[in-house]
């Protein structure tokens, strides 16, 4: 396995880790960011995420790109580890960035591209999946840890707050 293999860059909450049990978090008025992303680290695993992930390291380098606060990273990467996901280096939002995920995302995927060829990103955000196919990206929509309850306040989160 060498370094010249493509990135598979993939996405973290509602893609690998389903986020439903702590949603309600945000959801609130105000906002509970801190107890948000506290309680991440018990997400189950979505298992679709587990799969493709899986599938993906045979022929890819691995790279999480998560709209998580740097702040996260340690239960972040215990959480990957502890539930068998490949390994991988976690790009992270800086902990006051509060770009929309879109933005901060393709930031990254053309930072990537400079390196070796992304072959496919992995992503529940629609506004993100729809930003990287118009830029040129093959894109996978994970559309597998779409709950139609919870799903509006994470995209809101993801796009207009700029917080995951």
């Amino acid at each position: 396995m060498g370094d010249d293999r493509p990135y598979a860059v993939l996405d973290i909450d509602a893609t690998l880790s389903d986020t439903s049990k702590r949603i309600h978090y945000i959801n609130a008025r105000p906002k509970d960011w801190d107890s948000f992303f506290a309680h991440a680290k018990d997400d189950a695993v979505l298992s679709e995420g587990l799969a493709v992930a899986t599938t993906l390291a045979a022929d890819h380098e691995i790279v999480y790109l998560t709209g998580r606060p740097e702040r996260t990273r340690r239960i972040t990467e215990q959480w990957l580890k502890d539930n068998g996901f490949p390994a991988g280096k976690v790009y992270m939002r800086g902990d006051t960035d509060r770009r929309p995920s879109m933005v901060m995302k393709l930031g990254r995927l053309k930072r990537l591209a400079a390196v070796r060829p992304v072959a496919v990103l992995v992503d529940d955000d629609e506004k993100v999946v729809a930003a990287a196919r118009k830029a040129g990206y093959t894109v996978m929509r994970a559309d597998w840890g779409l709950d139609p309850e919870t799903q509006p306040a994470l995209f809101d989160a993801q796009e207009s707050e700029g917080r995951t």
